[in-house]
């Protein structure tokens, strides 16, 4: 008998092109979801009859209430190496093996400066105008050779992103609470004396944390108050990191120039979210990990954890 395995959130409806399913084609049968389910109640009801399930990074939470109502689970597969959704113990305490896979930090960051340049530029505003036949040009850059990028967090991606901060000739800080001068050294980047100080006198501020306690909320209204009126903030690392109340008050209220946002508090976003709406935002669609390396990666890894398990030798476990 084939086991049976979901892929949820297959927007694109390509996780079975975008990589090999055939090494475990004959015992597992594999069903892509392309829409995405908001409530444990929808996903349990959807997955009861599933023995794997391959998640997407983040998006959708396992907590011990959900595993309780898939008695028939066995193998949880997550793009990434870590996970903050997912009741490790729960998973161990129902006999369910988590693994996990590869995730590069090159899509973020490419992401980060389609967003920045976007913004600095007035891409979107520019285009919609000249295809809608509005005013032969209505805005004016902002100039990123000479001006201060301040990054908040310098790991894998951050210090990526300082790299091409200053290669435009920008003048590259960044903070975190562990961060030493000469890490920061390391990257290119200069140590900013302190997070206020960084958000103060830097023309672009990007967030490139890992959410945690230490830095669930860590940029609020004080902290957003003290960006420049001309300065732009970028978030392609975790909503939360940034109080979403204050950033929308922020934006409405014109206290800075604008905002490049690719991580939200509820994904999808439901269609009457603020978000949508709010002013001076760029707005993608959590695009951040989504590139086709990526996803060849994230699914091709994903077999091979299929196969492994199988095997009776999981491979890339978590928890």
């Amino acid at each position: 008998m084939h086991l049976r395995c979901a892929v949820l959130d297959d927007f694109q409806d390509i996780a079975t092109t975008a990589a090999d399913w055939g090494p475990v084609q004959d015992r597992v049968d594999v069903v892509p979801f392309t829409r995405h389910f908001a409530t444990e109640d929808e996903l349990a009801a959807a997955l009861a009859d599933f023995d794997i399930v391959v998640t997407l990074r983040e998006r959708v939470p396992f907590p011990a209430s959900l595993f309780a109502r898939l008695p028939r689970l066995r193998l949880l597969v997550a793009s990434g190496m870590r996970n903050s959704v997912i009741d490790f113990a729960a998973a161990k305490e129902r006999g369910v093996t988590v693994c996990g896979t590869q995730s590069a930090s090159t899509p973020p960051v490419e992401l980060t400066w389609a967003l920045l340049l976007g913004l600095a530029r007035g891409t979107v505003a520019e285009s919609n105008a000249l295809r809608q036949g509005g005013p032969w040009q209505s805005t004016v850059g902002a100039d990123l050779h000479g001006r201060r990028l301040g990054l908040l967090g310098l790991g894998k991606i951050g210090s990526r992103v300082a790299r091409i901060g200053t290669a435009f000739g920008m003048d590259v800080v960044a903070w975190s609470q562990n961060l030493t001068e000469e890490r920061a050294a390391e990257a290119g980047a200069g140590l900013a004396a302190s997070k206020e100080e960084l958000l103060a006198t830097s023309d672009f501020v990007s967030v490139h944390l890992a959410l945690g306690d230490r830095t669930r909320g860590l940029l609020g209204a004080p902290e957003l108050a003290l960006l420049k009126p001309t300065a732009y903030l970028v978030n392609t690392s975790r909503a939360a990191i940034v109080d979403q109340d204050a950033l929308l008050a922020a934006l409405h209220e014109g206290r800075f120039a604008g905002a490049g946002i690719d991580v939200f508090d509820t994904e999808p976003l439901p269609a009457d979210h603020p978000m949508r709406t709010a002013p001076r935002l760029l707005a993608t669609p959590h695009l951040g990990y989504v590139s086709w390396d990526n996803y060849r990666t994230y699914y091709g890894q994903a077999v091979e954890d299929i196969q492994a398990y199988l095997a009776g030798a999981p491979v890339r476990v978590l928890g």
